[in-house]
């Protein structure tokens, strides 16, 4: 595949994935902003948000929700912040949409510059993602 997103979220590269649907692929972030920064990319390629069809739409926005309880179940953040950057700045040529726990005397702008990076040397994706699907699977079931 020449989409970067379009093999990640048909998991043809390694990724860690938290949740799915027919539609969505949910894994965490390569290098994120916190523990617990998911990324959530439709199956199909989809370039930009005025592209996406109703039920990818419904499918990423619930997805989001239910991420969102249990990145807040699990670790406890401050907030969450959900974003999606469109046209030059959607560095995947894929849309996708990130799920970020948040706390209290961070800048965000850093996100943007990548001049900080929050998370805490030592946090082990692996260990990252069993926690999150126990998490979602609580929520499900």
């Amino acid at each position: 595949m020449d989409c970067l997103g379009c093999s990640l979220a048909n998991k043809n590269d390694q990724v860690h994935v938290v949740f799915e649907d027919d539609y969505v692929c949910c894994f965490l972030d390569h290098d994120p902003y916190n523990e617990g920064h998911v990324l959530i990319l439709p199956k199909k390629h989809i370039y930009d948000v005025e592209e996406l069809d109703e039920n990818t739409a419904n499918a990423i926005m619930k997805a989001s929700m239910l991420l969102s309880k249990a990145i807040k179940r699990l670790f406890n953040p401050d907030g969450i912040t959900i974003c999606q950057n469109g046209g030059i700045f959607n560095e995947l040529t894929h849309y996708h949409m990130h799920v970020v726990p948040r706390y209290k005397d961070q800048s965000f702008a850093t996100f943007y510059t990548g001049e900080d990076n929050y998370i805490e040397e030592g946090i082990i994706l692996m260990e990252t993602k069993r926690k999150l699907i126990d998490a979602v699977n609580e929520i499900i079931n």
